[in-house]
């Protein structure tokens, strides 16, 4: 029973969502985030705005834009996405996905990137394959 009760409690130190915008979608993060990554891998996700998304791609990416989507790898079983809602209002008409939708399409993006994909048809064909799993539109 205890080690029943610590697993559960591990599991859900996993995953967290912070944001420091008013709004965003929300979405089954925790579940896509474990089909993609696995339960025990730990993430943070973060909704921010294009001024911090734009000091973030500055700082890391040495970009002089707003992102719609970061990822970070910290290490194997570790990691951060920041998604801009902002970014990503504005983009959404352009890939036929709501506003919404076109989150939920960023965060399985950031988490494929933290999986090891890189822009390709492979990623494109498991961005694919999840957005009809969760029923993404």
């Amino acid at each position: 029973m205890r080690d029943a009760l610590y697993n559960d409690l591990y599991y859900m130190e996993t995953f967290s969502i912070t944001s420091t915008v008013k709004k965003y979608p929300t979405h089954e993060y925790q579940a896509m985030k474990d089909a993609i990554l696995g339960k025990r891998y730990k993430l943070s996700l973060v909704f921010i705005g294009t001024k911090k998304a734009a000091r973030l791609n500055e700082q890391y990416r040495k970009k002089t834009y707003s992102p719609n989507v970061l990822s970070f790898p910290l290490d194997e079983r570790n990691g951060e996405i920041f998604i801009c809602p902002q970014v990503a209002q504005s983009q959404a008409a352009k890939y036929d996905l709501s506003v919404d939708g076109y989150v939920a399409f960023l965060f399985i993006h950031g988490l494929l990137h933290l999986k090891g994909h890189d822009h390709s048809d492979t990623m494109d064909t498991q961005e694919q394959k999840y957005l009809t799993r969760f029923n993404i539109s």
